[in-house]
């Protein structure tokens, strides 16, 4: 049974604690079966926010990106344990250990020893990515490739240039091959592959001062979807083949609905197949929930450190690949926004004021996906490393998977 409450206020980021906007969908197997939101999309426009408005959902991006690579292994396209400088045609190396190749797995996994020291996305259109691993700030040269866990956004453009090489498609409509469009998911990367009527309907993003960061299209399309070249320009005609990973922003640039990341999380409830579609194999949905780190003394951190100040020690203690798992039971880890103890699957955002989710209960069969915008500064949650509207949100989709019945006054 659906159960959808809608609240459009006068929210601004000038309420202190509360997002300018808040969407909440819980969903099961079979579809979802609750809906909430709150706020509004673009506060200039006055525009109420709706679950099928896209917007910027961040580091969940990279669980999407992982499904897709997924795909081309099971086509054998990719081979998640090869040394990928074979895909990306030259050689990726940490400097420090110039003998341990560098797997799709290990970088999927956040286990490639790379950091974001030396950035990750201001590559411009006519730009090569291969620049930035040549920086010695790119590596953790005090860990080899393979045993120390390290989220790096960096890995993710690497994922994507491969991609591109292994199938000689631009990875924004590889995306939509794959993954979006086989599950009826109205999305793309950084805007290119959205229509007029898709881009009029994007969720802004603000800063703590309510002021726009992000997709402030104004009822029209951005003027470049992407970083423009070094003159300025943005013909993306001059995408080169694997050259750039980084142009569409695998990393954190999906623009989805809380409704289309429902059918992301029901995909991983379906083990690869949802509404008969089979888009995985359950060995393939098997490789990516399982954990390939668990943290223990000394074998990685357990938090974020290019991010806006949201991920804190213990938010991070299990990962598979691109899939946080939740509620790891062990001493100083405090990744269970729910309070519950559900070893849940899935993955978090935080960028320019937005903060999402997306959380499956494999066991269960049921999952929430979420986000609020206009949070940069939010404060810390009182029982995990998650934010107390993070908590908030995870708490109350409990409530609304399972809302009471009504009763007569």
């Amino acid at each position: 049974m659906l159960f959808a409450v809608a609240l459009a206020g006068p929210l601004s980021a000038a309420h202190a604690g509360e997002p300018v906007a808040a969407v909440r969908v819980a969903f099961d197997r079979d579809g979802i079966i609750a809906t909430r939101t709150e706020g509004l999309a673009d506060v200039a426009a006055g525009r109420a926010i709706d679950a099928d408005d896209p917007v910027r959902v961040a580091s969940i991006s990279k669980l999407v990106v992982a499904i897709a690579a997924m795909r081309l292994v099971e086509q054998e396209q990719l081979d998640l344990d090869a040394d990928v400088s074979g895909l990306l045609g030259w050689t990726l190396r940490n400097p420090a250990f110039p003998d341990r190749p560098i797997s799709l797995r290990l970088l999927l996994s956040h286990r490639s020893s790379l950091t974001d020291a030396a950035g990750y996305w201001g590559v411009p259109l006519d730009g090569a990515l291969r620049d930035i691993p040549q920086d010695p700030r790119a590596w953790d040269q005090a860990h080899p490739p393979g045993g120390y866990y390290r989220y790096a956004n960096l890995n993710f453009p690497l994922v994507a240039a491969a991609m591109e090489n292994a199938t000689g498609e631009r990875f924004d409509r590889l995306m939509e091959r794959l993954v979006l469009d086989p599950l009826g998911i109205v999305g793309c990367f950084n805007w290119a592959g959205c229509d007029d009527a898709v881009a009029a309907r994007a969720v802004v993003l603000y800063d703590g001062d309510g002021n726009p960061v992000r997709d402030d299209h104004r009822g029209g399309r951005p003027d470049c979807p992407v970083l423009p070249a070094n003159d300025g320009s943005c013909d993306l005609s001059q995408w080169r083949l694997g050259v750039n990973g980084a142009m569409f922003a695998p990393q954190g640039g999906l623009r989805i609905s809380a409704a289309g990341l429902a059918r992301i999380g029901r995909l991983l409830l379906g083990d690869g197949s949802i509404d008969g579609v089979r888009l995985l194999s359950p060995d393939s949905v098997q490789a990516l929930v399982r954990p390939h780190w668990t943290a223990a003394p000394g074998n990685g951190t357990t938090f974020e450190e290019d991010d806006s100040g949201q991920s804190r020690p213990g938010f991070q203690c299990r990962y598979g690949l691109a899939v946080q798992i939740l509620a790891t039971p062990r001493e100083g880890c405090r990744d269970d926004p729910f309070g519950d103890g559900v070893a849940r699957v899935g993955h978090a955002g935080s960028a320019y004021g937005l903060l999402s989710g997306l959380w499956v209960d494999r066991d269960a069969g049921t999952g929430v996906a979420y986000f609020v915008t206009g949070m940069p500064d939010a404060p810390p949650g009182e029982h995990s490393a998650f934010t107390a509207i993070e908590e908030r949100m995870a708490r109350e989709s409990l409530v609304l998977a399972d809302p009471a019945p009504a009763t007569d006054p």
